[in-house]
């Protein structure tokens, strides 16, 4: 018995180390542990807690994430569910990776890089103008109203960026991104070899958005909060998902 109880002991220790899973519902409002940060030092911007969800706002062109984590985070999946509500020019929904300091990768649906809706993914310093292009394709412009569930998994030096579970990019992958009738990129998508550690990060360029359900999954990432189970309001919007398929 002593020893089935040290042979559990053991497993349920390794398993910590191995992983853990942070998720933020944003059911007790809390967003002490959230920080801003912002493209080029702008202004801050909007985020309110209405009916567990959050609610952001970004309306002048400049990027905003609010991030979470340290240089001690890794290799993880993070995801964020995302309901764009209002577009308020050229803009895009963001979600990040591997941010120490002002230094991030990030990957992005929309047409703030260029005016033909896009997904790509950019690594470099949010307080400099300049980014480097890892991927970038052509990509259906996000409904507003309507729920999606951005995820990238970053691994070493490779990365992968779904939108509602469908994959989008992986690193190596070949893509093409046409402008004005002619190819401006043809080449694979670029890996992450000098951004290997940080936290993570969600956010919006010109959009009001909601976002909820923030699910952070890898080795050495904490263990802290649970998907809601019993609130009418957030079982009420996951049928009416279900019911939009």
């Amino acid at each position: 018995m002593k020893l089935t109880i040290v042979g559990c002991a053991l497993f349920f220790f390794t398993f910590s180390v191995l992983a853990g899973t942070f998720i933020e519902t944003f059911d007790d409002a809390d967003l002490e542990e959230w920080q801003e940060l912002i493209r080029n030092d702008a202004a801050p911007g909007s985020w309110e807690v209405i009916d567990r969800e959050l609610h952001a706002i970004s309306v002048d062109g400049w990027t905003r994430l609010l991030t979470i984590g340290d240089e001690t985070w890794q290799n993880y999946t993070v995801e964020a569910r995302i309901k764009p509500l209002q577009k308020h020019g050229r803009g895009s929904l963001v979600i990040a990776a591997r941010i120490n300091e002002t230094w991030l990768m990030f990957c992005e649906i929309g047409d703030d890089l260029f005016p033909e809706s896009n997904a790509n993914c950019r690594v470099g310093d949010f307080h400099d103008l300049v980014t480097v292009i890892l991927y970038l394709e052509a990509h259906p412009p996000l409904r507003l109203d309507t729920w999606y569930t951005l995820k990238l998994s970053v691994k070493g030096g490779a990365f992968i960026f779904w939108v509602n579970d469908t994959k989008v990019v992986e690193t190596g992958q070949d893509f093409i991104f046409w402008h004005g009738g002619r190819e401006v990129i043809n080449q694979k998508a670029g890996n992450l070899d000098r951004f290997l550690t940080g936290g993570v990060g969600f956010g919006l360029t010109s959009y009001t958005a909601r976002f909820d359900n923030i699910i952070i999954t890898g080795k050495g990432i904490p263990d802290k909060g649970r998907l809601s189970v019993m609130p009418g309001t957030k079982l009420s919007t996951t049928w009416g998902d279900l019911k939009d398929f």
